[in-house]
């Protein structure tokens, strides 16, 4: 008689593993992460008034839609959280998700962002300039008192938020897209429109009556920053690449 094997199935702890792999990629889930942070951040920088920091990207974000004469305040934010609902949509995947992922992409997002805190710190102890980097000295400088303290983690939530959502959420895709209509294969598409748009992203710091001052450490670093953060985009979701943004900008700020 024929023996049947059966393969062993796999462990508990690998399950729950590859079961919060998968969930913390769904918009839905990127959704319900990164939303207190987007009403913070809107609901600080109503608050605030005149004494709010908007993020840059917000700011263009804002003045594209002004100028297809979508001017609504509240327009941004709403297609933000369509975006992600409708990208949801397409997956046809349930609308349910658990607590216990939301604390697992927190968690994770305090880890990576920590991290990328450490690349910081060793890139500028490696080339002994870390008193030029401009984000450092402007976040000291903005700590005068308990406003102004407020005022920069609203900005920060802002940064991880429109941020991702301009370089990563709708930049990345629309350049991948593009090379694969030129006929880009999927490994070198994903590549090109990484770099691409990580060079967008560092580039986008100098530019405007508030950009700094071009310095090829600091310009250095944010290119590695926008490849770290479209690599956590393109392979642990959207709300993973705000939140550790949104986290290491509060890191480093406060």
């Amino acid at each position: 008689m024929a023996k049947t094997t059966q393969s062993a199935s796999p462990h508990p702890i690998v399950r729950q593993w590859k079961a919060y792999w998968s969930e913390t990629r769904r918009p839905l889930a990127s959704l319900a992460f990164v939303l207190p942070l987007l009403l913070l951040y809107e609901g600080g920088v109503l608050l605030l008034g005149t004494a709010a920091v908007r993020n840059g990207a917000d700011v263009w974000l804002r003045q594209l839609l002004d100028v297809l004469g979508l001017g609504s305040y509240f327009l941004l934010p709403i297609l933000t959280v369509g975006v992600l609902l409708g990208w949801h949509h397409t997956t046809h995947e349930p609308w349910r998700l658990s607590a216990s992922v939301l604390y697992g992409m927190l968690v994770e997002s305090a880890a990576l962002a920590l991290l990328l805190l450490a690349v910081a710190h060793t890139q500028a102890h490696l080339i002994s300039q870390l008193d030029a980097v401009g984000g450092v000295a402007a976040a000291a400088s903005v700590r005068e008192n308990v406003s102004g303290l407020i005022a920069a983690v609203v900005s920060y939530f802002g940064a991880g938020i429109y941020e991702e959502v301009l370089f990563r959420l709708l930049l990345l895709p629309t350049i991948a897209g593009a090379i694969a209509m030129l006929g880009g294969q999927p490994p070198l598409r994903t590549l090109a429109a990484v770099l691409l748009t990580s060079a967008a992203f560092a580039a986008a710091h100098y530019v405007g009556p508030h950009g700094e001052t071009l310095s090829w450490y600091t310009f250095t670093f944010r290119f590695l920053a926008g490849g770290f953060f479209a690599m956590l985009f393109v392979y642990r979701g959207f709300g993973i690449a705000a939140g550790t943004h949104a986290l290491y900008d509060v890191f480093v700020g406060v």
